[in-house]
Order: structure tokens, then C-alpha cells, then sequence
């Protein structure tokens, strides 16, 4: 499982939850919302991680997964693109 993370979405995390250098941004599968598995979406979360399964760094930031919500992105990787329309990120979905 790849986890990415352009520029422009770090830094929209950085400054939208006041992040400094040696940070962690946690996405987590949490019920609800839509996503590629139904009735599960991604969440977010500032916290130190515990068992990460995947893991990238932007400007001194690291933003990762959970081992045990790895099974949500099953045959997927996880590209977190700025969307330049909405002034936020975006979660993309890639299948392998």
C-alpha cells in the first residue's frame, strides 16, 4: 500500500490544523460517509501513530495510515491531491 501526498494538500493540512515540523496527520477509516468500500470513508486526525502501515512526510509533517486500516484501501493506493476547484484535498483512489 503507497500513501502520497502532494505539496499543496500538506500544506492546506499544515496551516488548516496549525501543524508544525515533527507533527502527524492520521487517516482512519471511519463509518459513514462514501468511499471505495460501502458505508466507510476516510477520516483525519492529528495523533502520534501506533503501528503505522503506511507512511509520507511533507515539510517536516507526517501523515500515515494505520496498519489496521489497511484493509480499506485493499488493492488501492492512496493519492492525496489539492483540488484547485474546492480549496481542499481530495482522497484518490488508484487501483493497482
Amino acid at each position: 500500500m503507497k500513501l502520497t501526498i502532494n505539496e499543496n494538500a500538506a500544506k492546506w493540512y499544515i496551516d488548516e490544523m496549525n501543524l508544525k515540523q515533527g507533527d502527524y496527520v492520521r487517516f482512519f477509516v471511519r463509518y459513514g460517509g462514501t468511499g471505495i468500500v460501502s458505508g466507510f470513508s476516510l477520516g483525519v486526525s492529528n495523533e502520534k501513530p501506533i503501528e503505522p502501515g503506511a507512511v509520507t512526510e511533507s515539510d517536516g509533517v507526517t501523515f500515515y495510515i494505520e496498519e489496521k486500516d489497511l484493509w480499506y484501501l485493499d488493492g488501492h493506493e492512496l493519492n492525496v491531491k489539492y483540488n484547485e476547484k474546492y480549496l481542499e484535498p481530495e482522497f484518490d483512489y488508484v487501483k493497482k
